[in-house]
């Protein structure tokens, strides 16, 4: 069983929505939907306003900057991604029954 908390680091800094800038250099405004800890590392479910419309969720590692700062950083590997996208899951539907 995987060690996983809800956390808030995002959240008392940033209060409910975080700007990321993108590979293109603009800048898009994201809800935070969930922080939370797993096996260690923090992670952040974000959407923008079209995600929520399609109910998809964007997972950030969150990441401490020598300063104190929490920073995130794109998951690239597809299994630490699989991983945050099914705690987030069980974090989010942990009292809906499963089939």
């Amino acid at each position: 069983m995987n060690d996983l908390e809800r956390i808030s680091v995002l959240g008392p800094i940033y209060g409910n929505e975080v700007e990321l800038v993108g590979d293109s250099g603009s800048t898009e405004v994201f809800r935070i939907v969930a922080e939370f800890r797993l096996d260690g590392q923090g992670y952040a479910g974000l959407q923008t306003a079209a995600m929520r419309k399609e109910d998809e969720v964007a997972f950030f590692r969150i990441v401490t900057q020598e300063g104190g700062e929490p920073e995130l950083e794109s998951i690239d590997d597809e299994d630490e991604w699989e991983a945050a996208s099914e705690a987030f899951d069980d974090l989010m539907f942990a009292g809906d029954e499963q089939p």
